[in-house]
């Protein structure tokens, strides 16, 4: 590998840390784990019903670590746990309690990060997301040889 690809993973890596770092330390601001506040960011952002599994799938976190966390909010007064067709699966809704959360803490992040993502032109927009998503998609290629 030539030094100048080796800095540039090291520049990207650092980036993707740091991106990283911005949401947890949000997470610890508003006094909630990294996976509550993710929770409450796909509720929030997400039109349809969601499920558990759907949950589990779009967070890209351990079916354990999610279904504690549904379970404490649940114990909180945040969300209620509705079973649906599928004795399995359970629906996952925000309580009044929840909605004031959510009001107060990802709302709040999802108005900065659209503050933020329009101080890029479209162009700019569309080129960011495209290239991310392609350095993704490649990664998750070659990582699938290993």
């Amino acid at each position: 590998m030539s030094k100048h690809l080796s800095k540039k993973m090291l520049e990207l890596n650092e980036i993707m840390k740091e991106t990283d770092d911005l949401y947890r330390n949000l997470a610890k601001k508003f006094k909630m784990s990294d996976c509550m506040i993710w929770i409450l960011y796909i509720l929030r952002e997400d039109d349809r019903s969601v499920t558990q599994s759907d949950i589990c799938n779009m967070m890209y976190m351990p079916k354990q670590t999610v279904n504690s966390s549904l379970k404490k909010m649940e114990a909180e007064g945040y969300i209620e746990l509705l079973s649906i067709n599928d004795k399995r699966s359970k629906q996952v809704c925000l309580t009044e309690k929840g909605v004031d959360l959510a009001n107060n803490t990802v709302d709040i992040i999802i108005s900065k990060e659209n503050n933020a993502l329009s101080k890029m032109d479209k162009e700019e927009q569309a080129l960011f997301i495209n290239l991310f998503k392609k350095y993704k998609d490649l990664l998750k290629e070659s990582f699938m040889e290993i």
